[in-house]
């Protein structure tokens, strides 16, 4: 049995922990709002939660969850087990973000001038890199989507990169279908979203050592490239590309 005062140092570092996921979450759903305000076009998994939210009574926010769910779903049937986190991102970011949606602190821009659309798009992905930082810091467990690309990467031997970007691939063709904005912003996210993650860590690390203790050592240990974030999200990662490069 746990000595009182070890319990609680331990529930307020889980705590610590918990509000640091639920904060870099709450940045994602703020990037997600830029995006989808700007009307550049949205990223892969954005562009199919539009377009099911076209063709059904879902919000855009519920969408995310009910996709978030599907993934989760499907990864149990493939003995993924979702941790905290996973399923805290399911939750999280589509309930946020249908809150932003609903109090209007940011209008429509799609008749705003280009550059002011850019810009948001641009600060969006920014945001969305901010808030991966923040919430792979506490390493509380691999967001849906992740957990289902290391269980297929192991399942079939393919490399990680190529089995994330069919899944990419495969969302956003799907949402493209059903009437997801597609657009340069979709490129944007695409290109731009590694290295907004990179300058995500670059801030933690400068400006809130305190809050991600484990962030610096993580890196140390998987070096600095954008794609270290999956090894970030799930130790597994790191261990399967050691094996796949033998």
């Amino acid at each position: 049995m746990q000595a009182p005062a070890t319990f609680f140092s331990t529930t307020l570092a889980y705590t610590r922990r918990l509000i640091i996921l639920m904060w870099g979450l709450f940045l994602c759903s703020v990037g997600i709002v830029f995006t989808y305000r700007s009307d550049m076009g949205l990223g892969p998994w954005d562009v199919l939660h539009k377009g099911v939210s076209l063709h059904t009574p879902l919000s855009f926010g519920q969408a995310s969850i009910v996709v978030g769910g599907v993934i989760i779903l499907v990864g149990l049937c493939l003995r993924v087990r979702p941790g905290v986190g996973t399923v805290l991102n399911m939750l999280l970011i589509g309930f946020f973000i249908d809150i932003h949606l609903r109090i209007g602190w940011l209008p429509d821009l799609g008749t705003a001038p280009l550059v002011v659309r850019l810009a948001a798009d641009v600060l969006g992905v920014l945001l969305m890199g901010l808030g991966t930082a923040f919430y792979i810091s506490p390493r509380l467990g691999a967001g849906p989507r992740d957990g289902l690309m290391l269980r297929l990467n192991v399942l079939t031997g393919i490399r990680i990169a190529i089995v994330r970007g069919a899944i990419e691939l495969s969302a956003l063709a799907f949402g493209f279908f059903l009437g997801g904005t597609v657009g340069v912003g979709t490129l944007i996210f695409a290109f731009g979203v590694g290295p907004a993650v990179e300058i995500g860590f670059w801030i933690i690390q400068r400006f809130f050592p305190v809050l991600a203790p484990s962030l610096a050592a993580a890196r140390s240990q998987h070096g600095h490239t954008p794609a270290s974030v999956h090894a970030l999200h799930h130790p597994a990662s790191h261990r399967v590309g050691q094996r796949l490069s033998k």
